[in-house]
């Protein structure tokens, strides 16, 4: 609504003028849930708010939206301005902010109807680790963390 208001457009338009269409973002995933068999399941309006679960994206969209964050046009976002209940862990603006194995990180996790998923970067050595899943199970955090260890150094 703050994007909104101040833009004078809508959420949506704001976004895709403002951060898609300029990287290069036009892809669109869905989900799926298992009950007795897999089955396409994606979110309903009352579901979730836009901006929470209201967006879908792919990896290959992620690689552009990665790179402009890399450029410093968002630092401020990776500023600790709130204490979580995670050990060691600080929230920015849409980030956790923390250290893993002694090395700066910023990290987002989130599931929704049909999606786990979780964006583990490590700004001070350039390296992200994305786990996107369009399924209702897994545990993405843990898996991108395994991954990261496997590039950082000792």
């Amino acid at each position: 609504m703050i994007i909104e208001r101040v833009s004078g457009q809508r959420f949506a338009d704001f976004l895709r003028g403002k951060i898609f269409i300029p990287q290069g973002m036009n892809h669109r995933a869905y989900g799926y849930s298992r009950n007795a068999a897999w089955h396409r399941t994606d979110q309903s309006v009352t579901s979730a708010t836009l901006g929470d679960g209201g967006i879908y994206t792919s990896i290959d969209d992620l690689v552009h939206w990665i790179a402009w964050l890399d450029s410093g046009r968002f630092a401020q976002a990776l500023v600790p301005a709130t204490k979580t209940d995670r050990p060691g862990m600080q929230y920015g603006f849409g980030w956790f902010i923390g250290e893993h194995r002694g090395r700066r990180m910023v990290s987002h996790f989130g599931e929704t109807i049909g999606f786990r998923n979780a964006i583990v970067r490590f700004p001070d050595q350039r390296l992200a680790v994305v786990v996107l899943t369009n399924r209702n199970e897994g545990v993405p955090e843990g898996t991108a963390l395994r991954i990261a260890d496997m590039f950082l150094p000792p």
